[in-house]
């Protein structure tokens, strides 16, 4: 057996293995009746500047709690902490993604039951969480003004697995030159149909309506239970 042979058969085992895994923690989380959102992007993107404003105002109305992948440093973690919202930091190391196995691990002692809204903020990178499914509902791929219109280009696994694609940091659109026309026929070249939504979190123009799609679509994914 060669070398490429048997590396292709690890890899497909891993895969294999979260998987299965996800589809556990999917139908766990779908009988506890909490909404999943998974965040992914590339570092600097703005996941958790809106994460903590969308925490910080969905927590008046709902039960939430996050949990935020990183490589080192809690950093996040503390930040998000600051909405009030319980939040649990997990640290990858030389991992650039997160797992189903490390989502089903930081889940231990909590009651899923007692969450209205679950949302993970992956590791800063679009090649790799592109692959690991982590059971969640909704999977929304951010890009800012500052990366250029051609992010879906370059990165098309990531937004062809994903449900919604954001654009961040809309108030730095003029200064960067922004072409909005070119980032939509990028997105729909690779997802075509993927909606997508403009905000700013420095603004607040835009945060309003994302989170309005947020609950518009965890009450289509409650109906059938409610019906």
């Amino acid at each position: 057996m060669s070398p490429v042979t048997r590396l292709v058969e690890v890899r497909q085992n891993v895969f294999k293995q979260n998987d299965l895994l996800a589809r556990g923690l999917r139908e766990r989380f779908e009988r506890a009746g909490v909404f999943v959102l998974s965040l992914v992007s590339s570092p600097g993107a703005g996941k958790t500047a809106l994460l903590e404003r969308v925490l910080s105002q969905l927590g008046g109305r709902y039960r939430v709690a996050a949990l935020v992948g990183d490589l080192a440093t809690d950093n996040d973690a503390a930040r998000l902490a600051r909405s009030g919202a319980p939040v649990k930091q997990i640290t990858t190391g030389t991992v650039c993604h997160l797992d189903a196995a490390m989502v089903d691990a930081a889940l231990a002692d909590w009651d899923l039951g007692e969450l209205d809204f679950l949302f993970i903020e992956n590791v800063g990178n679009l090649v790799c969480p592109a692959s690991y499914d982590l059971g969640e509902a909704l999977r929304c791929v951010m890009m800012s003004v500052t990366e250029g219109e051609d992010k879906p280009l370059k990165y098309p696994t990531i937004f062809n697995t994903a449900d919604l694609a954001v654009i961040t940091k809309i108030d730095l659109a003029g200064a960067v030159e922004f072409d909005w026309s070119a980032a939509e026929r990028s997105v729909q070249s690779v997802r075509p149909g993927l909606p997508t939504l403009a905000v700013s979190v420095k603004t607040g123009v835009g945060v309003n309506e994302y989170i309005a799609y947020l609950e518009s679509r965890r009450a289509v994914v409650r109906e059938p239970a409610a019906g």
